[in-house]
């Protein structure tokens, strides 16, 4: 639900287009989830048992508990899946370059979303329940927990130029005073295309024909997301369960209500026609309405 949708092709030799030579904004989120997703498929893959070369995480039974867990099962060894991300995304990028310092940084906060979304599991043993005994381990967030957490980052990266400091080069805010980037957050050092209209060269889609949201203000509204064109309001059938209840024993039974629901869609002031959109599978254009 943003202008940028991170658009893929299958066609083309550049999954992502040719948007990644720009050192944007988006640019820094798929090299935060591509590393993020390589640590987090090694790890889980050694503690299924499907890789050899690693199991589960044995030194974290070295931490203290304090008598409120013992620690058991097996907690999801991250350093190893951290350490192959390394080698194997980290191997091509150039450390004294302004691209490749930016896209180290942006692998590394990709990485530590993961150790931030770690969770604890526990699993309790005893008498009928008695819970005498707990038994806990450490396992990854659900992977679209990660994403939500980079995206957040997203939305928050920090602007940031290339300089040259003693023979060492780092990246640091653009102007004096702005808040330097911690290794969580994302950096980018060049601003992002306009997503508004497409631009084949770059991969760019464009928003016409994206689907919005009539009452958000947000990035998802159709007065943000279809840049100022206009939209058009229409309305569709909604099927959906209501009036449950519990019939003893042992089921639920529920009746099926439908209900409308309004749906924004975004088109160029222009070029649209109702004729054009008469395979739209909606039931009943409401109204047309311009935002400008």
């Amino acid at each position: 639900m943003h202008r940028w949708n991170c658009s893929t092709f299958t066609n083309s030799p550049y999954v992502f287009g040719h948007l990644l030579r720009i050192k944007s904004r988006e640019k820094a989120y798929v090299y935060a989830i591509s590393a993020a997703g390589v640590a987090y498929s090694v790890t889980r893959a050694c503690s299924r048992g499907e890789l050899t070369e690693c199991g589960c995480d044995e030194r974290i039974r070295q931490r203290p508990t304090r008598g409120r867990w013992e620690w058991g099962g097996c907690s999801e060894d991250l350093r190893f899946g951290e350490y192959f991300s390394k080698e194997f995304v980290d191997a091509r990028e150039a450390r004294n370059t302004a691209d490749g310092l930016m896209n180290l940084h942006n692998n590394e906060a990709g990485r530590r979303a993961i150790r931030s979304e770690m969770e604890l599991v526990c699993k309790c043993h005893g008498v009928s329940g008695s819970c005498s005994m707990r038994v806990c381990w450490r396992r990854m967030e659900a992977f679209r927990n990660i994403g939500d957490s980079l995206l957040r980052r997203f939305e928050g990266a920090s602007l940031v130029r290339f300089v040259k400091k003693r023979k060492r080069k780092k990246l640091r805010p653009l102007k004096r005073g702005f808040k330097r980037a911690t290794r969580r957050d994302l950096v980018y050092l060049e601003e992002s295309p306009d997503y508004c209209t497409r631009d084949q060269e770059l991969g760019v889609l464009g928003t016409i024909g994206r689907q919005c949201n009539k009452t958000s203000w947000g990035m998802d509204g159709c007065r943000l997301l279809c840049c100022g064109r206009g939209y058009q309001t229409k309305v569709r059938e909604v099927t959906q369960k209501c009036n449950c209840r519990f019939i003893w024993c042992c089921k639920v039974h529920c009746e099926r209500c439908q209900s409308e629901e309004g749906v924004g869609w975004c088109y160029d002031v222009q070029t649209f026609s109702i004729q054009q959109e008469s395979t739209c599978p909606f039931a009943i254009v409401i109204v047309e309405e311009l935002v400008v």
